[in-house]
């Protein structure tokens, strides 16, 4: 009997093997169906993901992680293109393969941002006539053609990239991207029919136009005349703006009432000056009519933290928002304005002037009299402040017609080397204040600054500096010493 059960168990084995086995095939048969369609599944889900990312627009699938975001647009173009009504096409000039990626990605930027701008390359080996259909000059490759209807504009590829000379080596770097600022430029005049005209007063010794903001209004679209009121005797009915750049000498009294009959009559002016021992009865007239006057003397600053450099004269102050520079007061930029004179507004005006501050001092400014004396220190002659230093007046004429005058106290807001130290600051606040008088229902005069591939300036009040210094030579060394000491004398109780 026992022999019998052993040979049957021993018989069973086998069978029993076999079962586990088939067992086994099936759960693995079954667990790999199972892994394949897992991944199956998976690899569809990543192709369906990719096809969705890739249909979106590059705003939510690229970051622009450049410093100085050389693709990305502007809140002040982005407002733009939201209010463009007409349809613009873009062609980039570049053979297949040689399109500079950093103007194509910031083109599509432009494409997803209005339906009414669309990009097209056009490749001169295989379209040789393309450009000749708007222009006799040889493009460069990667220049642009910007179209809309009958209107064009190439926009050079020479203007896209800025490049300065390094006169130790005399070779030459690219300085500044103002990809841009030309694009926006050139579809603002392929879409405006009417261009807007700025005269510059000449014959009383005025500075000349800076060259940087000769550029950026010439990037508004704005057509730059020069004007002498002794041969013209009136402002021309053309004019948008007069500019008045900081005469050292005064104008004659029939200039002024040609100034003044042009203004009431709904006119635009911005207005520079700066300190001089000259006369200036009739140009301070012109102030005085609309509400504002020149303090005598030259503005210092008693607050450290409204100047710079360690020069109480070199004021940092206070920007207003108002009509004339909304868009820039909200950036945080700061102003910087050397040998500034003070404005005053006066009390006895008409009720239609409307004076608002642009550029304000602290309290504790005042105005040196005696620009020679030897102290900066405030003397009993010296004049008590606050003071504006910028100021924009409105006044309603009738007909529909506003006239509008900005006025800075200090012509050295326009020089570029002062600019540089607020990071272009200045030059946006003065383009800004400019577009807001030449734009109209039918014209939008728009200018965006250059990036700068440079070393930008940083810019320290007279505060920030003696903060940092105790904080460098006082605080932190004072900190490790003290905590050194506790280590010791923890140790040495030990």
């Amino acid at each position: 009997m026992k022999l019998t059960e052993k040979f049957n168990k021993r018989k069973s084995e086998p069978d029993k093997k076999k079962h586990i086995r088939k067992g086994i095939n099936k759960k693995a048969l079954k667990n790999g169906s199972y892994s394949v369609i897992i991944s199956v599944v998976f690899v569809v889900i990543v192709v369906v993901v990719n096809l969705i990312v890739d249909a979106l627009p590059t705003t939510y699938t690229e970051l622009d992680v450049s410093d100085q975001q050389l693709f990305s647009i502007g809140d002040q173009t982005k407002d733009f293109l939201k209010d463009l009504d007409k349809d613009v096409t873009i062609y980039q000039i570049a053979e297949s393969g040689s399109e500079d990626e950093v103007i194509s990605k910031l083109l599509k930027k432009y494409e997803e941002e209005s339906d009414h701008i669309k990009v097209e390359q056009k490749d001169p080996v295989v379209n040789p006539k393309f450009t000749s259909e708007y222009t006799d000059d040889e493009v460069s490759s990667n220049s642009l053609i910007v179209v809309c209807g009958d209107r064009s504009k190439v926009v050079d590829y020479g203007n896209i990239y800025e490049s300065s000379i390094d006169y130790n080596t005399y070779s030459y770097t690219t300085s500044g991207f103002d990809g841009e600022g030309q694009i926006t430029s050139a579809i603002s005049y392929v879409t405006s029919e009417n261009l807007p005209v700025l005269y510059t007063l000449d014959g009383h010794g005025e500075k000349a136009l800076d060259s940087t903001l000769q550029e950026d209004i010439e990037k508004a679209n704005i057509e730059i005349k020069s004007l002498n009121l002794l041969t013209e005797e009136t402002v021309p009915e053309d004019a948008d703006c007069l500019m008045i750049n900081s005469p050292s000498s005064d104008i004659t009294e029939d200039e002024k009432d040609a100034i003044i009959e042009y203004l009431e009559n709904g006119g635009k002016a911005m207005i520079f000056s700066d300190y001089t021992e000259e006369p200036m009865d009739n140009f301070d007239a012109v102030l005085e009519n609309y509400g504002v006057e020149r303090v005598d003397g030259i503005v210092l600053e008693g607050d450290t933290q409204h100047y710079a450099m360690q020069m109480p004269y070199y004021l940092v102050p206070t920007v207003n928002s108002t009509d004339a520079i909304s868009d820039f007061a909200s950036q945080g930029y700061y102003v910087l304005a050397p040998y500034a004179q003070g404005i005053r507004k006066l009390d006895n005006v008409r009720d239609t002037l409307t004076v608002e501050s642009l550029l304000t001092t602290s309290d504790s400014a005042y105005s040196k009299v005696n620009v020679n004396d030897n102290t900066l220190e405030k003397t009993e002659e010296d004049i008590e402040g606050p003071f504006d230093l910028g100021v924009s007046i409105t006044e309603d004429v009738g007909d529909d017609k506003t006239t509008q005058i900005v006025y800075y106290s200090t012509s050295n807001l326009m020089d570029s080397q002062i600019n540089q130290m607020v990071a272009g600051g200045n030059e946006q606040m003065i383009t800004e204040s400019l577009n807001w008088m030449c734009s109209t229902d039918d014209t939008s005069t728009i200018s965006i600054p250059s990036k700068s591939l440079e070393v930008s300036y940083l810019t320290l009040t007279a505060y920030d500096v003696s903060f940092w210094k105790i904080c460098v030579m006082g605080l932190i060394p004072g900190v490790f010493l003290v905590v050194g000491f506790g280590v010791w004398l923890k140790r040495r109780k030990a």
